[in-house]
């Protein structure tokens, strides 16, 4: 049986395309793991900011706000995000990047609060009041990831939608309008291919003779310790670096912390480095009064970026059928539902979404074929 559509990998960004398309028409969503969201997914720090990204990206996650918050009825049993406060803090040396920081946070929502020193350690109890000099805060969001991810999957299944795990594709070919994808699970086909597959999607679009966008996935390190004794920080806001040379945040009473690293990684399980999560102790304990005894749990995801750090959505312009859908870097969950939308519509080729439109977002600064990223993988060649 031909389905109209088939999408590789069911992350976030495989799971609501494949939710979107279901709308549309059969659509059959093949996942390599015996679980959908094992790898970058699965491990995410989520939160919602408009203030993260270049700009496309900023425009993204403002496009994807109202869905986040007014879901479809019956798509998550709790509300999908939370209030969760972002505090970023710099140094006395680093008042040139706080600044700018500043300038741009404000660019881009007017919820901006600039903070005392006293402001921001009566929100983070346990910050160095010899460490932080300059600080700002924004009304933040936490997101639900496994009910934003779960509630993806149900919408594609109630659907008619098919998820397949343990389908690692092994071969593809397109013949006569028809791409095949051959997996230890059977052979799926459809006239449209889309490639979600995060980290392995330049491998993915090797397998089917497309040429590679130049993804670069990178590294990322997390830990979960216990909070200082006697300190309760539940309601505290996840604070950052200004610089982005760490973050750390409050999850279900422990302490949850990144040295925010992008070492670059060929696509794989990949796991923390004890460097890393040395670096990560370090820094921690340099604006903070935290003590960090024992790491309780240590993980690292795969975040990948093509040269202008833009995602990349949109047909291939050499290959009939294949779409591309690649690229999120660390902004696939938070702008999940604005790439949905735009490449669904893309890929039905329908007409370009209005809040989309009133977001900024246009379908070139995403296509495959964008100048930037054809320019980029020439001097690359």
């Amino acid at each position: 049986m031909i389905s109209d559509f088939v999408v590789i990998g069911a992350g976030i960004a495989g799971a609501s395309v494949a939710a979107r398309l279901s709308e549309s028409g059969q659509v059959v969503l093949l996942e390599r793991e015996e679980r959908p969201g094992y790898h970058t997914t699965g491990r995410s720090a989520a939160f919602f900011t408009v203030n993260y990204g270049n700009q496309v990206i900023r425009d993204l996650t403002a496009a994807s706000r109202h869905f986040f918050l007014n879901p479809p009825e019956g798509f998550a049993k709790h509300p999908l995000m939370s209030p969760r406060g972002i505090l970023t803090i710099a140094r006395a040396d680093q008042q040139k990047e706080y600044y700018s920081n500043l300038a741009e946070a404000r660019a881009a929502t007017e919820e901006i609060i600039e903070l005392t020193v006293d402001d921001a350690v009566q929100l983070f109890p346990t910050l160095r009041r010899d460490y932080v000099v300059f600080a700002h805060y924004e009304p933040g969001l936490y997101m639900d990831v496994d009910q934003i991810h779960g509630g993806y999957l149900q919408q594609m299944v109630l659907r008619g939608g098919k998820l397949i795990c343990d389908a690692d594709v092994r071969s593809l070919n397109f013949s006569e309008g028809v791409w095949k994808a051959v997996t230890p699970n059977g052979a799926y086909t459809a006239p449209i291919l889309v490639n979600a597959a995060g980290a392995w999607a330049d491998e993915i679009a090797s397998l089917a003779g497309v040429k590679p966008v130049g993804l670069n996935p990178m590294r990322r390190t997390v830990i979960i310790f216990s909070g200082s004794a006697g300190v309760n920080l539940d309601d505290a806001p996840m604070v950052i670096d200004v610089d982005e040379q760490f973050y750390f945040k409050p999850e279900a009473g422990k302490i949850l912390a990144s040295p925010a690293d992008e070492t670059p990684s060929p696509p794989c399980d990949v796991q923390p480095e004890e460097l890393d999560i040395a670096v990560t102790i370090e820094r921690i304990q340099l604006a903070t009064n935290m003590e960090i005894g024992q790491v309780e749990h240590k993980w690292a995801g795969l975040r990948s970026f093509v040269s202008d750090r833009t995602p990349v959505v949109g047909f291939d312009p050499d290959h009939e059928g294949f779409f591309w859908l690649a690229g999120q870097g660390g902004y696939g969950i938070m702008t999940s539902p604005a790439m949905a939308d735009a490449a669904a519509t893309l890929a039905t080729r329908r007409t370009w979404p209005e809040d989309l439109i009133r977001n900024g977002v246009n379908a070139d600064q995403l296509a495959p074929s964008r100048a930037a990223l054809l320019n980029s993988n020439k001097k690359n060649v």
